[in-house]
């Protein structure tokens, strides 16, 4: 495996995304007031989009067409991914958290700092469910179109039907606040994760515990292979902070055979 360093950004990169179809490309969101697309051909910088502030979350949207941004002031930006030029924005009155289009690419999520979950077509707003009693952190699709989960600061993950906008079960093992989620290609296991030691793996059909991945410090960051069942993940194992004869900054995965 090839490891290339991406540099431009002139300050942190808070998440990125693959485009949903052309393996060669991803788009990172900045503190710089960027978001940048890269080429992992050619390891280069292809497009820098200036926005109007702190970039904290992004994604892609399943057609290619466009890309969203959330910044530290709540204000979601779209992007057009061919012109590079900001098609449109909003403000939004309330904290936003992780935000993502549906599978059929007709509606816009995103998770909220009043537990709630904001659905929009075409930037209006056609809904709001009250989620979680806490902030709503995270929110992922699975590959089926048949559930969406979102995870949130009262420890709990919740899974819904995707057509009739109702939760079907919650996963309640982990202690402290949920910060990422990820299904399995199949959408037959979903991983989540926190501040606790552990990551779990979850049945989506029963809910029941399937595997716990032992970690050291918390967990960033969980996203399953495409096509397999492994599972990478990122910790918090910077600097030493827990244990300074551990390496920093790496990526790990489970499941390798």
């Amino acid at each position: 495996v090839k490891e290339n360093n991406y540099r431009g950004h002139g300050d942190s990169v808070d998440q990125l995304c693959w485009h949903p179809s052309n393996p060669d490309l991803f788009v990172t969101a900045s503190g710089d007031k960027t978001i940048r697309i890269w080429d992992v051909r050619t390891t280069k910088c292809i497009a820098t989009v200036n926005t109007k502030g702190e970039n904290i979350n992004i994604c892609w949207s399943p057609d290619g067409q466009t890309i969203a941004v959330g910044n530290k002031d709540d204000v979601v930006t779209f992007i057009d991914a061919k012109t590079h030029r900001s098609k449109a924005e909003e403000q939004f009155k309330f904290e936003v958290n992780e935000i993502s289009w549906n599978n059929d690419n007709n509606m816009f999520f995103l998770t909220n700092g009043n537990g709630c979950i904001n659905i929009l077509r075409q930037l209006k707003p056609i809904q709001s469910i009250n989620a979680h009693p806490s902030n709503c952190i995270c929110i992922k699709f699975d590959p089926m179109g048949k559930y969406f989960a979102t995870g949130s600061a009262d420890a709990l993950v919740s899974l819904w039907d995707v057509d009739e906008l109702v939760c079907v079960r919650c996963f309640s093992r982990l202690d402290w606040p949920v910060r990422t989620l990820s299904f399995s290609h199949d959408g037959k296991m979903l991983a989540s994760a926190s501040e606790d030691h552990f990551i779990d793996i979850a049945e989506v059909e029963t809910g029941e515990k399937l595997w716990e991945v032992q970690c050291e410090s918390p967990t960033f960051t969980v996203a399953w292979h495409p096509k397999r069942p492994l599972l990478a993940f990122a910790c918090d194992d910077k600097d030493g902070k827990y244990d300074s004869s551990r390496e920093a900054g790496t990526v790990k995965l489970f499941g390798l055979p």
